[in-house]
């Protein structure tokens, strides 16, 4: 899991754990009534707002967005003008061995491809269309999970109304109306603790992950295209630096501009 997602989600909830351990008892709120209003009422309003094959397909992308690692845009760049050096030098066949070693399948097909020839209007494509669906995927995933986020509130909101009727209805006997009462505030706050928490902190990620991916996929495409054209290494290495910030541009070493190669 992405480390800054694993330290938000403890920091999150253990600060709220510990402000509920130092004020009192924790048992006062675990509610199973709310519970099932929060959580029963967000699944449910998803699966009505939804298909159920979208649904059960965002949690591998949210899970393949927070656990796959995403190349560092310098590492990428060193990575695709040292191919472009072999492959100038060697001819483009001599990428062949190096098609089976990169861990990215998005870099081994591009890579397959300019190996058999493809011709580059053929190699964009088809890398522009594999992009362009995985953005939809990720779109997809972003939207339910900020579907989530607004649902899990509105129940919170209808587990505090069902409560205050319950609170209401009980004036006779007073020991009914702490408990309707409990209902109606320990509900709003699941639904609040799921909303902005886990909900709409992990649609932001997926978005933020989204837009590195993208950015990683687009060198590839652009680096794949300049090595089956033949480009010299120092021309793809000017190219591909184009799509990063000036920092990042500064830290890549491929022996051909300012830095020395990474050993």
């Amino acid at each position: 899991m992405d480390i800054a997602t694993f330290i938000g989600l403890l920091a999150g909830f253990g600060l709220v754990i510990a402000a509920i351990v130092a004020g009192g008892s924790p048992l006062m709120f675990v509610d199973l009534s709310s519970m099932v209003i929060v959580l029963g009422g967000t699944t449910a309003s998803t699966l009505i707002n939804y298909p159920l094959r979208d649904i059960l397909g965002v949690f591998g992308t949210v899970r393949n967005a927070f656990i796959t690692s995403i190349p560092d845009p310098e590492m990428l760049i060193e990575r695709l003008v040292r191919y472009a050096a072999i492959s100038r030098r060697e001819g483009v066949l001599a990428l062949e061995g190096h098609a089976r070693q990169p861990d990215d399948d998005f870099l081994q097909k591009g890579i397959a491809l300019a190996i058999d020839g493809a011709p580059p209007d053929l190699i964009k494509d088809i890398l522009s269309t594999e992009l362009t669906f995985m953005e939809d995927r990720h779109a997809s995933g972003q939207a339910i999970l900020y579907a989530m986020g607004t649902f899990a509130p509105a129940f919170g909101m209808i587990g505090t109304l069902i409560g205050l009727i319950e609170m209401l209805t009980s004036l006779n006997d007073p020991s009914q109306i702490g408990r309707g009462m409990a209902t109606a505030l320990i509900t709003t706050f699941y639904g609040m603790m799921l909303a902005n928490v886990v909900f709409l902190p992990a649609a932001g990620k997926l978005r933020v992950r989204t837009a590195n991916e993208l950015l990683a996929r687009e060198i590839i495409i652009e680096g794949i295209l300049s090595i089956r054209a033949g480009e010299s290494p120092r021309l793809v290495e000017e190219k591909l630096k184009a799509f990063v910030a000036p920092s990042i541009r500064r830290r890549v070493a491929t022996g051909l501009g300012y830095g020395a190669p990474r050993q």
